[in-house]
Parts: structure tokens; sequence; C-alpha cells
């Protein structure tokens, strides 16, 4: 069953003692934030602090930080069983036949059972505020010393293309300037971006509303690299195998989840822009100051008692990691069903989800691992990886230790390597130009003769599997 809210998933994670409350009175401003680092990398529970300095309002961290919690966020088992749901979907993608259009009409059905539904009451109503709202009632982080000020961390920022009214959902971190205004960390590459430029064109403000706490999922589905058209809200629909409840803003022309937390409703201006950051981010680096639009919030509305959720970022592990590898494994059918020969993916900790992908495939021709790095860097959010490794169905990717030994022993730089340039993450350091520069791909596979390898390729070391049957069947009597 899909949650009420938020509330209803931190009495879950309460009931199965993977949440803290903390009912000292505690400071919004780096307090919270270093005991949320040490908790994280402890690999500790979420935390609900109740007493938080400056405000009346709860607020909860680490929610998501571990792999048990992610699952439970999305009412799963597992987390692979997300994208081979999304597969039977897709499957068949364009019935040819009336006996496929008749298979696919029990998909379609459900399909259409998650689409989100409207509603003219919701609890992120029981408190309007349109006369002097103010943001610093919340208790907002701040995360970092260096950090420009406190930072909205988790919000689900919701626009609409201003030509076709397409709804989108994402997760832009927030500066707080004022009472009622913010910045609005929009990258370039970003829906939300894309759409503020449409209305810069249209010389008109784009309407925003922001939630700050919603249903788990929900709350998730703001992060997902979802293709440019695919309504967050509908995602979110099918992950909560319930439709999303949406309501009408106050102010704005915007619907919003019902169940959520607090919404801020406001707009931004055409070419009104402001400095924004620095932010201790999640490379472990501040990423720098720079010119983003502003935010003016036009009316604060939340449930009574509402919870403030917030997530810290820096040096990983963090528990952006743990959202993270949910959404590796959710597409990576999706990315299959582009590239078949791929086998597994990882997107390691260390290398902060845009740095270092891990992957395996089912090498069949010379050249195979180049095509799929080629592929994969001409791929939505895959576009920005800096450095792809390939290497052979079997060796396991989610051991990057195994992954070294393989670079190691089966790498030749002059051989084996390729730079190229093209577009990098925007929280990209090391290139010279924002957004763009090198990227290298390396092909640690085993050589075929037909990519021109003209010795004998040695074999892996391993034991014969009739001593290693003995060994197992005697290992009681060696008292080991």
């Amino acid at each position: 069953m899909a949650y009420k809210d938020l509330g209803d998933f931190i009495k879950t994670l309460e009931k199965r003692a993977l949440l803290k409350r903390v009912k000292a009175e505690v400071d919004p401003v780096l307090e919270i934030p270093e005991i949320n680092d040490r908790i994280v990398k402890q690999g500790g529970p979420a935390l609900l602090f109740e007493r938080c300095k400056g405000s009346d309002f709860s607020c909860a961290v680490n929610l998501f930080g571990s792999y048990e919690r992610m699952c439970l966020a999305l009412g799963v088992e597992s987390i692979d069983s997300i994208g081979k749901e999304i597969i039977e979907f897709l499957e068949p993608e364009i019935p040819t036949n009336f006996i496929d259009k008749l298979r696919a009409l029990p998909m379609l059905k459900r399909l259409a059972d998650f689409f989100p539904s409207y509603v003219k009451h919701g609890a992120c109503k029981d408190v309007i505020i349109k006369n002097n709202p103010s943001l610093f009632a919340l208790p907002i982080l701040k995360t970092w010393p260096e950090d420009g000020g406190r930072f909205i961390t988790l919000p689900m920022v919701f626009t609409k293309d201003p030509e076709t009214g397409e709804r989108n959902c994402g997760m832009y971190r927030m500066q707080v300037y004022d009472d009622t205004t913010t910045g609005m960390h929009w990258h370039m590459h970003k829906d939300g971006a894309r759409h503020y430029k449409k209305a810069e064109k249209l010389g008109r403000r784009l309407d925003v509303a922001v939630v700050v706490g919603a249903d788990p999922a929900t709350l998730y589905t703001a992060t997902a690299p979802l293709p440019e058209g695919i309504d967050e809200m509908l995602f979110a629909g099918f992950l909560r195998k319930s439709p999303v409840e949406l309501i009408k803003c106050e102010t704005v022309a915007l619907e919003v989840p019902a169940n959520a937390e607090f919404v801020l409703e406001g707009y931004v201006e055409p070419f009104e822009r402001r400095t924004e950051g620095p932010f201790g981010d999640h490379t472990g680096y501040y990423s720098l100051e720079d010119e983003f639009p502003v935010f003016h919030i036009t009316c604060i509305t939340h449930r009574k008692n509402a919870i403030y959720p917030a997530t810290i970022v820096g040096k990983p592990p963090m528990e952006d990691c743990f959202i993270a590898k949910a959404t590796e494994r959710i597409f990576l059918p999706l990315l299959k069903k582009q590239l078949p020969e791929i086998v597994d993916m990882n997107l390691p900790l260390e290398g902060v989800f845009h740095n270092i992908a891990l992957i395996s495939i089912d090498k069949r021709y010379p050249g195979h691992a180049r095509k799929v790095m080629y592929a994969l860097w001409g791929m939505g959010q895959m576009s920005f990886t800096k450095m792809i490794v390939i290497v052979d169905k079997w060796v396991d990717v989610q051991n990057p230790s195994e992954v070294v030994w393989r670079i190691g022993n089966n790498v030749d730089p002059k051989r084996d390597t390729v730079v190229v340039e093209g577009p990098l993450d925007v929280l990209e350091h090391a290139s010279a130009i924002p957004a763009y520069g090198g990227k290298i791909g390396i092909d640690a596979t085993k050589k075929l003769a037909s990519e021109g390898f003209t010795r004998n390729w040695p074999d892996d070391i391993s034991m014969s599997p009739e001593i290693t049957a003995l060994v197992d069947k005697r290992w009681q009597e060696y008292g080991l």
C-alpha cells in the first residue's frame, strides 16, 4: 500500500527501529548537518529532530540513507524489481497486430490507474499564509561553513512549459536570501531551466510551486532522470501503485501533491539573476558562486504539525548516494533495452554518479567496448559521464576491487584508452570550461585476435572443480 504522506513513512521507519527521535534542541545551522554526517557514515538511522532552534517545526534527515530504507520508501523487496516492471509495460512497445493489441490492453489499463487525480481539499492547506509569509519559520539548514547561506535541499520544484503546458517536477537546491526570495539553481541541462528559458523568450514570468515533503515515492520522482515529456506524477503513481492526488495552488496556476508538508508558491521573473553559492556539494567540494534566477514567494501553505525534510550532501557516502543507487538499478533495464550487450552497471559512490561508470558487456566483435562507450556518451544523463570502464560479462562490476584488478592486467593504455570531448555535468570541477571537457573510456575487456592481438591471452587462475567440491565436502573435518 502507498504511504499516505511523509508522516506515514516516518511511522513505518520508527516501527522498524530505523528512525531515532532527537529531543534535545538542535541548531539547523551546521549542528544538524554535522550530526547527520556522522550518522550517515556510521550506517545509522533516519533522524527526526523534534526541537529545532528558531522554528516550531521538526526536521527529518537521512530518510533514504540505506538500501533498506530506499526499498521501504518505494514499497519493494528489491529495487531491481521496479526496472523489471517498467520493461513489462514497454513490451510489446508497439502492437503489430490485433492479438498484440489485445495483449497490451491490460497493461494500458494498469497504466491508466496511475494517472494523477485532482482533489479540492488537502492537508497541505491546513494553514494558508498569504500575508507576510516567512521562510525563516522553517528549520532550513546551513550545511557547511563556507555555504552562502541556508539552502532548501530536498525541494520538489513544479513548473509548466509556457508553450505546451507540460508539467515538470525536478529537484534543484534553493539558497534562502530573505523571508520571501531564494535562488533557483537550474542547471542548463534541466527541464526547469528549459521552461524558464521559454518564459524569458516570451517575456513573461514563470509560475513555480515548491513542495517540501511528500510521500517518499513521490519525493523520489523529483530526482529521477525521466525522458523529456514523461510526467513525474504519473511515474510516482506507478511507483506507489496508487494515483498521486493533486490540488490547485492558491496564487499560481499549478497543481501540487495534496499530501505535501509545505508548499511555497511564487514565480521567477525573466532575466532576473542573483549570486548563488558557494555550496558544499555532493562532489565533496564547494560549488562556486554563480548567477541564477530568483524565486519570489507569494504564499506558503502547510499541514498542521508539518515535518520539514532535508538532505545533506558532501563527501561520499551520503544519503544522496542511496537515492542515486536506486536510480541506477531502476533504469538499468531500460538501458539494456537500448544496448542489449550490457550485462550490469555500477556507478560507484566515489564517482559521485557522473564521474565514473563501470560497465560489463557480452563482448562479441572487434571494437565492441568502444561502441558501448560512444553509445553511452550519447544517452541522456549518461552523456555527462567523465570516465567509462568496460569489462567482460564475467567480471563483477559491483566489486570495484575486481574491476581495478582487470584494468591493471588487461589494459594497454596506448591501445585501450580513448579520450574525447563533450558535455559534462555542471558540477564537474576539473574541466577548464564549465560543463564541457575531456572524457576517457577504458577498454578492460579480453582482447580478440580480430582486434590485432597476436599473443595468446592468458587464462584466469582457478582451482579445479573436483578439488573445490572435495574441500567443500570435507570443510568441517579441517576444524577451520
